[in-house]
């Protein structure tokens, strides 16, 4: 199997995966009496009805993106960030704090330093699992884990109990920023007709070219991908792998970070406090999946898990119930997990059974690779 053909089997199982995902989701509607037709057609109508839905695509397709590519580079480097969340609440928090407290300052002051302490915030919560990891072998999966839970009280208790009054509008809840900490923009929300739409897109797709630059033209990139596919050898060729998790976890929580400070400055303006972790933590991890890590697959896949939680509204208008509409996006995810599957049934229709077999090699390889790895976490 050549290159070529890889790389068109990598571009061909998330759009397999997506098709799959509507198909089985119209199964859905239909063994429940719903018009899986009429369905899709009110989900696109709504999400693409006006310049105002479509600037609220743009919307929710801004952090998810900072999100997953926290997660892709985190990925890449062998690990896996669940505390995606947690980092970009860290960074949602920081930003809108610092922005209150300066009410009177010039926006060429505030902004910057608001977004740089949501950044940091979010890589100091991705530095404490990164050490445990790299020093004391433990899982960043269940540390990560338990840390979405205390950055999530934290949050509400820093916002109840620790924030000035004057920046608090009701219990729980912020005042408003002002605009010299808003990412927001009259120009875009003039072409958008009035959506919340802000210069966050423009910031996500900036780190998606930068992200890719780091991670395919520097030597660090190069350093966090060698671990990620081999530590051992990454030690024995004079690499530290230990240096590499820190730094590789604390790009994912910077990632992350400007993640929550976009939802904090240019979608909610303020703060509030939340009942569970925020939802474009793991949904950044599915959109990272579904793009295969790479910043267009990236950027491809926000959008559409923008386009398919804004439809999912305007299918309610068709009759058809919130869950079933909701339950598009899990499926997709579903058929991106089982991509072994996806991939041998590719390779038998393309190549016949000698190609088949190539890739289940291949597969099986990475597999026992992945195994190998698991068992020596605690040696590094």
């Amino acid at each position: 199997m050549n290159d070529r053909q890889e790389r068109i089997r990598n571009i061909l199982v998330p759009v397999i995966s997506v098709i799959l995902g509507f198909a089985l989701g119209a199964v859905l509607m239909l063994i429940f009496g719903f018009n899986p037709v009429t369905g899709y057609q009110a989900m696109f109508n709504s999400a693409f009805q006006s310049k105002m839905s479509i600037g609220e695509i743009l919307v929710g397709a801004g952090p998810l993106i900072f999100t997953a590519l926290g997660f892709s580079v985190a990925n890449s480097a062998g690990f896996f960030n669940v505390g995606l969340s947690g980092q970009a609440l860290c960074g949602w928090v920081a930003s809108i704090w610092v922005a209150l407290s300066m009410p009177d300052t010039s926006k060429a002051i505030v902004l910057p330093l608001a977004i740089i302490a949501g950044a940091l915030a979010g890589a100091l919560a991705a530095a404490i699992p990164g050490v445990l990891r790299a020093f004391f072998g433990t899982s960043e999966v269940i540390v990560t884990i338990m840390m979405n839970y205390v950055i999530l009280y934290v949050a509400n208790h820093i916002v109840n109990n620790v924030m000035n009054p004057d920046i608090i509008s009701n219990k729980g809840v912020t005042k408003i920023i002002g605009a010299n900490g808003s990412l927001r923009a009259q120009w875009l929300t003039n072409i958008f007709g009035g959506s919340r739409v802000n210069t966050g897109f423009i910031l996500a797709l900036v780190f998606l070219v930068l992200v890719w630059f780091l991670m395919k033209r520097t030597t660090l990139g190069f350093e966090i991908r060698s671990v990620g596919l081999n530590p051992f050898a990454s030690e024995y060729a004079g690499m530290s792998s230990k240096r590499t998790i820190v730094i590789s976890m604390v790009i994912s929580g910077t990632l992350a970070g400007l993640g929550g400070v976009v939802q904090g400055l240019g979608t909610f303006m303020n703060y509030f406090v939340q009942g569970s972790s925020i939802s474009i933590g793991f949904d950044g991890m599915a959109v990272s999946l579904l793009g295969n890590g790479s910043s267009i697959g990236i950027l491809l896949s926000a959008l559409l898990f923008s386009v398919l939680k804004l439809g999912g509204q305007g299918m309610q208008f068709a009759g058809v119930p919130s869950e079933l509409a909701n339950s598009v996006i899990p499926i997709i995810i579903f058929f991106v997990a089982i991509k072994y599957i996806v991939q041998v049934g590719l390779a038998r229709v393309s190549g016949g059974k000698k190609e088949e077999a190539v890739v289940k090699e291949i597969l099986n390889e990475d597999e026992t690779a992945k195994e190998h790895e698991n068992k020596e976490r605690g040696e590094l």
